[in-house]
């Protein structure tokens, strides 16, 4: 079982203490840090946040909420082994080659420890702000995955649908990885269809072991019609640290191969939370 920390961009006001934490993380042995995506926060907001029964995230307008590809990149500088990761990005409302380069670049500065978490998206006021159309964001999503690859394979790029058109060029640095992983985010929609088509894994927004087994029966279903090999296909869940071993041996039983610690779990100071679990679990697994 590999474990990570998320979110590590989120309600610092020196960096110094994003950057500190991120290194503390690496020394205690966790395998991974992760990233929160939301570009702004509304003062106010009809759209439903779908993982929490009051329908509103837990952040502020206020809260600091760094950009993820920046605040990895200068985990990355700081950092030897580590690897990056945001859960997630949510591509459907921002540029496709934009974040195509972005992610190249930061596998290439990285030496090959980025992973790129992605969602659909559920906060309609933030496409809005975006200029994105938040109607068909699924099928944009879809599009924009396959257009991106292209532009990963060193190929020259051809690429016209009813979203983009793109032709005659190509885009370096390549990523370090291939091929490089794409997570999927999210439970909801046509998730299973998209990780079968798109993923190279799955980041459950979930930590309860019973619920993450049916899911997963779930996805071997889809994978099996789209003639997919399900076991290539790597699973990150939640772990909020609470049920110590044997929360871990229930989700590694279920299917889990990476459980990412919430860091508003490690209590009042989290660095020692981070130690504590490097000490008790970590050296332990």
């Amino acid at each position: 079982m590999k474990l990570g920390l998320i979110p590590v961009n989120i309600g610092f006001t020196d960096p110094a203490h994003m950057i500190g934490l991120a290194r503390t993380a690496e020394a205690a042995g966790f395998e991974s840090v992760w990233t929160f995506e939301h570009v702004i926060v509304p003062l106010d907001y009809a759209s439903k946040y779908p993982y929490n029964e009051s329908g509103k995230m837990g952040a502020a307008p206020e809260t600091p909420l760094t950009d993820p590809l920046i605040a990895l990149s200068a985990i990355a500088a700081a950092t030897t082994k580590i690897r990056l990761a945001t859960g997630v990005n949510i591509l459907s409302q921002t540029n496709p080659l934009l974040m195509a380069k972005q992610v190249a670049s930061l596998d290439f500065i990285s030496g090959g420890r980025f992973m790129l978490g992605v969602g659909i998206g559920w906060l309609e006021e933030e496409f809005v702000a975006m200029g994105t159309p938040f109607e068909r964001r699924g099928a944009r999503f879809d599009d924009y995955i396959a257009a991106m690859r292209k532009v990963w394979s060193g190929e020259v790029v051809e690429h016209q649908s009813e979203f983009l058109n793109w032709s005659g060029f190509k885009s370096y640095p390549l990523p370090r990885q291939r091929p490089f992983p794409v997570i999927m985010g999210g439970n909801k929609g046509k998730i299973y269809e998209r990780i079968a088509r798109f993923g190279n894994g799955w980041f459950i927004p979930g930590v309860d072991a019973g619920e993450i087994r049916r899911q997963l029966g779930e996805l071997r279903k889809v994978c099996e019609q789209h003639g997919r090999d399900w076991s290539e296909i790597e699973i990150t869940s939640m772990w909020p640290a609470r049920d110590g071993f044997e929360g871990l041996r229930k989700l590694a039983d279920a299917g889990v191969h990476r459980a990412v610690v919430p860091l508003m779990a490690l209590g009042p100071n989290p660095l020692d939370g981070i130690n504590r679990i490097g000490s008790d679990v970590i050296q332990k697994l």
